[in-house]
Formats: C-alpha cells, sequence, structure tokens
C-alpha cells in the first residue's frame, strides 16, 4: 500500500525526520514548510493524507485544517495534527477544525505507520466512491461530493457500545446521551448478532474485557458484510499501545485513551458519523448513478441499453437449461397523431400509462423495457410461443378495451397497441433473430391494420 503524504512544518529538521520515516515504508512524501504551500498542494490534488504541524507562524495548523476542511476539492483528505501540545483541549479544538486524529511529538514510529496506513485504506475507499459518484453528478445527482452537505442533513445516530465494566459504560453514556442514542451490551457475542441485525452508526468497544479479547470483537465486525463500513472506536488504557495499534491494523477507525474526556469523546464520534454518512450518500449516489444509466425516466421500466446487456444473458440460460424463452414488441399504434393533436405532454401520460399496464400483465421475473418512443419490449424467461401470444393478448386487449385518461382525467383516448411475438428457436438462434423476427411480425401486424397480435415463423 502507498499513498503521496504532504508533510507540513516550518522546522527543516523535522520534517526531514517525518520524510525519512515515511519514505522507509515507501510511501511517496511531500512537503512543505508554511500554511499557505499546503493549501496550494492540496487544491491541486498532490496528496493523499496530510501530516499537519500546529505551531506555524503566519497560519497556525489549526486554520490550515479548517481551511482544507472548508473547500470542497479538499474536505475528504484526511489530516493528522502533529504538535507537542498534549492537553484534551488541543486535541479538541484540532478535531473540530476537521483532523482525523493527532500525534503528540516525540512521535512513536509505529503509531506513525500504523495510523498513516489506516487513513490511506479509508481514503482508498472513499476515493473510490467519489469518483463513481462523480458521474452521478455529471448525470444531475448533485450535491454529493461535498461532505459539508451532511451536517444538514444529519440526525441523531445510534451508537454502541460494548464494555463490560459499568462504571465505564455508564460515563460513556453519559458523555453521548446528548447528542447520540447510545446502545450498551457487555457481551461480546451478543453485540455481535445486535451489530449485524440491527442500523448502528458507530460502535466504541473497550479493550479491557475480563475474559474475552476484543480485538477478536473487532475483526468479526469487519469481516462481516453488514458491519464492514461500521465505523469502530476502541477505549483504551494508557498501557495498552500493542492493542491499539493491532487494533487499528484490523481496521478500527479511532481510538481514546481512559481517562475518557468528554468533549474528545464527542469530537470524535461526530468525525466518524459524519465519514460514515458522507460514504454513505457516495454510496447511495453511485447506486442512482446505476439506476439512472438502466432505468427509463419516464416510465420507471428498464431501458435499451439494459435490455441489450441483459437479453444476451437470458438467451444463454435459456439455451443451457433447454428452457423456452419468448419475446414482445409493442408499438403504441398512431401515437404521432396523439403528439400532434394532444401535445406531448399528453403524449408521456400515454406513454406512462401505457407502461403501468404492460408491468402488470406480466411477471416479476419478466424483462420489461421501453425500447425508444412508442416501442417497448417484454422478454419472458421460461415462456413458451402459445403462453407468449396469451400474453401478448392480454395486453392488447387492456390496451383496447379502456380509454386512457390524461390531463387529470379530464379527456379519454381510444389508444390501441400492435404486437409481434417470437420465441427461441433452437441452439442455431441467437438474441438478434429472435428480435428481428419480432419485428418482423410487429410490422406485418401494423400492415394487416394495427390492434394486432402477430407471431413471425423462423
Amino acid at each position: 500500500m502507498t499513498a503521496r503524504i504532504l508533510v507540513v512544518d516550518d522546522i527543516q529538521a523535522n520534517v526531514k525526520l517525518m520524510e525519512a520515516r515515511l519514505m522507509a515504508e515507501y510511501f511517496q512524501v511531500l512537503t512543505a514548510h508554511t500554511g499557505r504551500d499546503a493549501l496550494d498542494i492540496c487544491e491541486n490534488g498532490l496528496c493523499d493524507i496530510v501530516l499537519l504541524d500546529v505551531m506555524m507562524p503566519e497560519m497556525d495548523g489549526f486554520e490550515v485544517c479548517r481551511r482544507l476542511k472548508a473547500n470542497p476539492k479538499t474536505v475528504h483528505i484526511p489530516v493528522i495534527m502533529v504538535t507537542a501540545l498534549d492537553q484534551p483541549e488541543d486535541r479538541v479544538k484540532g478535531l473540530e477544525a476537521g483532523a482525523e486524529d493527532f500525534l503528540t511529538k516525540p512521535v512513536n514510529d509505529l503509531a506513525l505507520i500504523t495510523r498513516v496506513k489506516s487513513l490511506v485504506r479509508l481514503k482508498m475507499l472513499t476515493d473510490e466512491l467519489r469518483l463513481r459518484a462523480s458521474t452521478g453528478r455529471d448525470l444531475g445527482v448533485d450535491g454529493i461530493l461535498d461532505p459539508n452537505t451532511v451536517r444538514t442533513k444529519a440526525k441523531k445516530a445510534r451508537v454502541l457500545v460494548v464494555d463490560d465494566r459499568p462504571s465505564s459504560y455508564e460515563r460513556i453514556v453519559k458523555n453521548l446521551a446528548s447528542e447520540h442514542s447510545v446502545t450498551v451490551i457487555p457481551d461480546p457475542h451478543e453485540a455481535l448478532f445486535r451489530a449485524a441485525d440491527e442500523e448502528f452508526d458507530a460502535a466504541i468497544i473497550s479493550l479491557s474485557f475480563h475474559d474475552f479479547d476484543a480485538l477478536r470483537l473487532c475483526s468479526q465486525l469487519r469481516s462481516l458484510e453488514r458491519t464492514r463500513m461500521l465505523p469502530i472506536i476502541v477505549a483504551s488504557e494508557t498501557d495498552q499501545d500493542a492493542s491499539v495499534l493491532r487494533a487499528l491494523e484490523l481496521g478500527v477507525n479511532d481510538y481514546i485513551r481512559r481517562p475518557i474526556d468528554s468533549n474528545e469523546l464527542l469530537a470524535r464520534m461526530r468525525t466518524q458519523i459524519k465519514r460514515k454518512r458522507y460514504n454513505e450518500m457516495l454510496r447511495d449516489s453511485v447506486q442512482a448513478t446505476i439506476e439512472m444509466a438502466v432505468t427509463d425516466s419516464l416510465t420507471g421500466l428498464h431501458n435499451r441499453r439494459y435490455l441489450d446487456s441483459h437479453l444476451a444473458g437470458l438467451f444463454d440460460k435459456a439455451v443451457g437449461r433447454e428452457k423456452p424463452l419468448s419475446l414482445i414488441i409493442c408499438d403504441l399504434d398512431r401515437f404521432k397523431a396523439i403528439n400532434d393533436e394532444y401535445g406531448h405532454d399528453v403524449g408521456d401520460e400515454v406513454i406512462r400509462e401505457f407502461a403501468v399496464r404492460v408491468r402488470k400483465n406480466v411477471r416479476n421475473l419478466d424483462l420489461a423495457c421501453r425500447f425508444g418512443g412508442e416501442e417497448f419490449v417484454v422478454v419472458m424467461p421460461d415462456t413458451d410461443i402459445a403462453l407468449a401470444q396469451i400474453v401478448a393478448e392480454r395486453i392488447r386487449e387492456e390496451i383496447a378495451a379502456h380509454p386512457f385518461l390524461v390531463k387529470d382525467g379530464a379527456a379519454q383516448l381510444p389508444v390501441t397497441v400492435s404486437l409481434g411475438v417470437s420465441t427461441l428457436d433452437g441452439v442455431d438462434d441467437t438474441p438478434e433473430k429472435m428480435m428481428k423476427r419480432a419485428d418482423v411480425a410487429l410490422y406485418n401486424a401494423k400492415r394487416a391494420g394495427r390492434n394486432q397480435v402477430v407471431t413471425e415463423a423462423a
């Protein structure tokens, strides 16, 4: 695992020392001696993580971090504050400025490398989601690339606390209750099942169980699909450095030392929940992008792109299982006249209503698509030609027998549809040939007077 790490410090000796440590782990290292230089490097997209000294002239690290987190171009870059300040209020100030973590000088090499690697993994995940979500932005899913939008959509988070010492978890609950809904589960085994069954926004796991290895629970939560992305904060004693480092290697997101400072705990929890919700927004955007790419926006049916990519798979499956496969092409009769006489808004109403009626008359396993304009295709697995003709006739009757209500029910339009049917015809057949035969059948239905179902022989 490699990444570009920006080291920001106004003292050259500190920069050289940090650079040597990181390069020994094969990270690419960039350096800056002022906050302004650091902001320029980050805005140009040249780094993955920032190691930021707090005490600098002109612009201190807190201000640099605030500016990074206020800029949509740099807000997603993890920031680690590196400072000689070691008071809880200093850590809280950095976390509230947007920093992901604090390292106190002199920096422990193992803590540095482990923390950087942990944030690199998180950054890689976020970058992948941002890249995919950017397609959604191009398609019109706006606003999802800026984590600052999470603040306006935040709701009270559900936090799972796994701790078997009442004196410990009661303090945690007291600290978190003002902002979050907290569930305490002393038994780690029960906690694993509850975390998998319920929707939690974050978990705090004590590393000080009397008869259980808490790292086992962390590993199990990371291995389950349902809890893989759940933010985990471990609560540790001051002498548990080895366990904390191991936890970070297992994918734990953060840690907090006992005695727990209430403000620091709240700040760290806000950071984790905000990042989780941001990544959820990105994943939702990716899903929306996929749906936009394969769904017809007017009717909600799949579009031609989806048909082109899935018809071949359904065809191969039918051939492999020696099962029938049939296909119907539907085309609304004289649809241009509807648009010309009533306008395209009414034409859209007719298209939408036609899609509703088609969906009502086919099975869930059938693939109904808007092929383009007023033309629709229905692919029916495990359906022979006789049954396909029955379905096509049912659709035709449904359209012809019931006029379409348009203009909010103020007008009724008689509408008819012509349909062509084809079916899989042996091992030498192809999806293209099936489509062609159905299309020829549709043409013959139109030529014979419309409002008909025609089956074309091979």
